[in-house]
């Protein structure tokens, strides 16, 4: 066991986190604490999986794809398959973020335009109400 250990409980406490979601994060495989009896005794590498698992979440990345990535770092293998694996996992999202913010963009134009037109509508509304 590795000389730094944390519990559960700081690991929830230090990433703000419930107690629940890092079980959670143990039953995908993205975290292996040891047991000392029936409590959860999470190494140094576990923190840093952690780090990165939400490191991954923030960037939107699917935990199942957090863990894929963060697994190919545990093997020996060349750094080099993994680089690509994880380049080709942020470009995909990527381009979903984009394509997502092209359609938020198109449907923001149209929020301007009918508030355009409501406000074209709204002042000759008004102004036909003076003039009667």
């Amino acid at each position: 066991m590795s000389a730094q250990t944390f519990t559960i409980s700081q690991l929830a406490k230090e990433f703000d986190l419930t107690t629940r979601a890092i079980r959670f994060y143990e039953d995908m495989g993205l975290l292996t604490p040891e047991r000392a009896g029936v409590q959860r005794v999470y190494s140094a590498r576990d923190r840093a999986r952690l780090t990165l698992t939400l490191r991954a979440k923030r960037l939107g990345l699917s935990l199942t794809e957090a863990r894929d990535i963060l697994d190919m770092y545990d093997s020996p293998r060349d750094t080099v398959p993994q680089l690509q694996k994880f380049l080709g996992v942020l470009g995909a999202h990527r381009a979903q973020l984009e394509a997502q913010l092209a359609e938020l963009q198109a449907n923001l134009a149209e929020v301007r335009e009918h508030e355009k037109k409501g406000r074209a509508a709204l002042a000759k509304a008004q102004k036909a109400a003076r003039a009667a």
